[in-house]
């Protein structure tokens, strides 16, 4: 896995500019071709990109220059594109989630497996300075021994800002398989794997208007739950309550919570890289206190967990891995399957808690 360097990329909508801008002359990997259904789009981004192929998708999949598959497709088309790469012998990382159903996540893993070829996958923004400074604390005792936890996300819709969102609104879209990945995973890297879920759901709204772009005002059918909110237990006791929603406008709640014997600790934005951490201690100072970095990669953006991923060795487990994608996502469905049936769901997946990152300045990673 080491020597997997040479990167094709499928799939250059909007995510894409933010892994090229990382991985194009400032890291360890090399862009060695780019795919997409619009084969105007791929032309376009190879002419700026000195050395890269735009190719056909099938062409990127087979291609010799290309070791690891960098996988940017809507979720819908996840596992496809995932299966395709492995037939073809090559590694795949991906953008959340794994896959739009559960069972195509495992055929995903099971087929990699076959083949020998390794299986990794975003979110990475846990991997930077705030959740990985953040876990630190709680692995010092900061909090004394964790109980709960909780985690919001909450947004009036991406249709405000995204010109094409309507996979938003379809099967592998929503608020928890959007943004639930970014929580949940900073959840596992915190408290530990998760046993058992329970969730409820609604879906109050169906259609919604397009707000930007050559689109706007177009309205769209909402087909999943826009609003869903759970508990889950954790393989090491504690529970953690999480409302993820497209139906609020905004909240003053901390993104994560860490609440623990002697101490509460507010995690940033894990859709961000980085972010303040703040503990309060039971008994002492009444004022919340900012913790400096502590863990992390600095200054880290879309992509570093596609290094970490390709320099992962025998020595040490990538920790944007296929099987916490899995795990996460056996989470998401679970949470869905429960409001749908109203009751608790017992999880199939585990998984190891990746290593925790320590503080790597950019020189170091890139």
């Amino acid at each position: 896995m080491g020597d997997a360097h040479r990167i094709g990329v499928v799939g250059l909508g909007v995510i894409s500019r933010a892994y090229l801008d990382t991985l194009v002359g400032h890291s360890p990997v090399r862009v060695t071709a780019v795919a997409d259904l619009d084969a105007s789009r791929s032309a376009a981004v190879a002419a700026e990109l000195p050395g890269v192929q735009a190719l056909s998708v099938e062409e990127l999949l087979s291609s010799p220059d290309v070791d690891t598959v960098l996988n940017l497709t809507v979720p819908a088309a996840h596992a496809e594109i995932a299966l395709g790469a492995i037939a073809h012998g090559k590694h795949v990382y991906g953008e959340k989630p794994l896959a739009a159903e559960l069972t195509d996540a495992r055929a995903v893993l099971e087929a990699a497996a076959k083949a020998g070829v390794g299986v990794g996958c975003a979110p990475d923004t846990v991997l930077g300075t705030g959740v990985q400074t953040a876990r630190a604390a709680v692995e010092a005792g900061a909090v004394g021994r964790p109980l709960f936890a909780s985690a919001a996300m909450v947004t009036p819709g991406h249709e405000r800002w995204h010109p094409q969102p309507d996979f938003y609104y379809k099967a592998g879209g929503g608020p928890l398989l959007d943004m639930g990945p970014y929580y949940l995973s900073s959840l596992v890297h915190l408290l530990g794997p998760v046993r058992a879920v329970i969730g409820a759901s609604s879906r109050l709204r169906t259609e919604r208007v397009i707000g930007s772009g050559p689109r706007a005002g177009e309205r769209i059918p909402v087909e999943v739950d826009s609003h869903v909110s759970g508990v889950l237990e954790h393989e090491g006791g504690a529970l953690t309550t999480i409302t993820t929603s497209f139906d609020g406008v905004a909240t003053t709640a901390a993104p994560i919570e860490v609440h623990g014997e002697s101490g509460t600790l507010t995690v940033p934005d894990p859709n961000h890289f980085d972010g303040e951490v703040r503990l309060l201690e039971l008994g002492g100072d009444t004022r919340w206190r900012t913790l400096p970095p502590s863990a992390g990669y600095v200054g880290a953006a879309r992509g570093v967990g596609l290094v970490d991923f390709v320099t992962a060795d025998g020595q040490r487990a990538a920790r944007a891995s296929g099987e916490l994608a899995l795990h996460v996502l056996e989470m998401m469905t679970a949470l869905l399957q429960s409001s749908a049936e109203g009751r608790r769901i017992e999880l199939s997946t585990s998984v190891e808690r990746p290593l925790p990152v320590p503080l790597t300045p950019p020189e170091k990673w890139r």
